[in-house]
């Protein structure tokens, strides 16, 4: 997974330089997708209001949501998934696109990263010494980051990312340390913007 992010990135590094959007625009995006797992996979939405700060960079407030087959471990070292379990996330971000300046293409890939405050679910899970089938997270939200990577054509984008999280503890009904979940994940997306300028299009 992450050696996809890794490669678009040098692809989008050799093959383009740097140009594109209208300075000192607002644009907002709107993307959906899935994140695998082994055994399932769950789904990811999101919303993002970004500011253009030149014409290939910009910052953005991304709101997000996401359905994840989380894996876990017990205090005694067995090995389980979860059923999908949300995770809510509010996190800042900084996309680079690289575009040949003066192509016309409408072609522009990006790179991107981010910081911010994830907020996690409880899980259910299929295990008879869990009476409710439901764990708690020690922790409510944690901080962590992303890496992001994709390509921007016309209105529409496709992106891949990896969301950074730390691993949580899980407590039972009575506040029992009972497990381990892993809550970091992965995910493959795609959506439209609006707003920002235009790609192709020389910025005034």
């Amino acid at each position: 997974m992450m050696k996809k992010i890794i490669l678009l990135v040098l692809l989008a590094l050799v093959i383009t330089n740097g140009y594109s959007q209208k300075k000192g625009a607002f644009r907002v995006g709107l993307d959906v997708g899935y994140v695998p797992a082994g055994g399932g996979g769950g789904g990811l939405l999101t919303i993002e209001p970004k500011y253009n700060i030149t014409e290939n960079m910009n910052v953005g407030l991304r709101f997000g949501g996401a359905a994840v087959i989380r894996d876990l471990e017990s205090n005694v070292g067995d090995s389980y998934t979860a059923k999908v379990a949300g995770i809510s996330s509010f996190v800042g971000t900084y996309d680079y696109y690289f575009h040949k300046s003066g192509s016309g293409s409408s072609f522009a890939p990006y790179v991107g990263a981010g910081l911010g405050y994830y907020s996690l679910a409880n899980v259910e899970v299929d295990d008879s010494e869990v009476d409710s089938g439901v764990l708690n997270p020690s922790v409510s939200s944690v901080f962590g980051g992303l890496i992001r990577g994709g390509f921007e054509w016309t209105g529409f984008r496709f992106g891949l990312e990896y969301n950074f999280l730390p691993s949580s503890d899980l407590e039972d009904f009575d506040g029992n340390k009972v497990g381990t979940a892993n809550n970091a994940y992965f995910g493959v997306s795609i959506g439209f913007f609006v707003g920002g300028g235009k790609w192709g299009a020389k910025a005034p």
